[in-house]
């Protein structure tokens, strides 16, 4: 009984102290565990996850643009038309608005297109050459 109760007080005492003993053992030479690390508090969980998501951030970037790569092009070049047609009529509707430029720009117009027609259209011969000029431009563009 004796030996019973003076293991109890050895245990006792050595729950008191954090750590139980075990009798007859070495506990120096034991492995040891580390310190039950405290919960994280929700800003640093999420803060960790903001940090893994930019950390994977470029290959996420590199894997979507590989997957859409030609609806990506086709959807940056008819932005890149509309914002071109856009500045375009605005320059032009700029230029309207000056008094005496529009109507030396129509005047050059209407003064082009009266040499055009009489320069390619009133003859067969000048048409013929015409079409050979549209034909060699198209060939330039689009190759033989």
């Amino acid at each position: 009984m004796e030996t019973e109760q003076q293991q109890r007080e050895s245990i006792n005492n050595s729950l008191s102290q954090g750590t139980l003993a075990l009798e007859g053992v070495d506990t120096l030479n034991l492995p040891k565990l580390p310190p039950a690390s405290e919960p994280e508090s929700q800003l640093q969980q999420i803060s960790r996850q903001v940090s893994q998501f930019l950390e994977k951030l470029p290959e996420y970037l590199g894997s979507f643009f590989q997957d859409y790569k030609q609806p990506l092009i086709t959807v940056a070049l008819i932005l890149t038309a509309i914002v071109t047609a856009r500045l375009v009529l605005a320059v032009l509707d700029a230029i309207n608005d000056i008094p005496l430029l529009s109507a030396f720009f129509e005047l050059v117009g209407i003064s082009y297109g009266t040499w055009f027609i009489s320069r390619y259209l009133l003859k067969s011969s000048t048409r013929q050459e015409l079409t050979q000029e549209i034909q060699s431009l198209k060939n330039q563009f689009l190759g033989e």
